[in-house]
């Protein structure tokens, strides 16, 4: 197990999202549930109070926290793609499950916790070492919500496909 494992806090349904995402990904699934002895502030004896998961191999905690502290954009969780089919698999399991689109990749999931489902090849272009190239990817880039592979190759060529 890993040294570091990031502790997302919910306001209730950590192990719902948890069994969701380990449905996103190969190499994921549920490690522990674990449930509160006592009564805390935020939940009665007996109820989930963590659940723990691997997904793609990383290691997460789910804490039903309560809702003290809600979820921002300042925390999300990159997942790079490989492929349009891909991108579109996971964007559309996340914003089709009651989550919502936002700008650049980015999207969150109904529990509020932010995503960005990011192609590798978005990554390249933004990167390279031509800044015009790097440039217009970026450009292309910042009219989309769910990234479009063929339409970042399209601007980059010139085309604006």
């Amino acid at each position: 197990m890993s040294k570091i494992v990031p502790c997302i806090w919910y306001d209730g349904g950590a192990e719902e999202a948890a069994r969701f995402y380990v449905t996103l990904l190969p190499d994921s699934r549920i490690v522990r549930v674990a449930h509160t002895p006592v009564d805390t502030p935020g939940n009665k004896a007996g109820d989930v109070i963590t659940v723990e998961w691997d997904l793609a191999g990383q290691r997460f905690l789910g804490l039903n926290g309560g809702p003290i502290f809600p979820q921002t954009e300042a925390v999300s969780f990159q997942i790079a793609t490989d492929d349009q089919a891909e991108t579109d698999r996971l964007w559309d399991a996340i914003v089709g499950n009651g989550g919502q689109e936002s700008a650049c990749g980015w999207c969150k999931d109904r529990w509020g916790v932010n995503w960005q489902i990011t192609p590798r090849r978005l990554t390249e272009l933004v990167a390279h070492p031509d800044a015009a190239v790097a440039g217009k990817a970026m450009e292309a880039m910042m009219t989309m919500r769910k990234i479009d592979i063929a339409a970042l190759d399209g601007a980059v060529a010139g085309t604006g496909a």
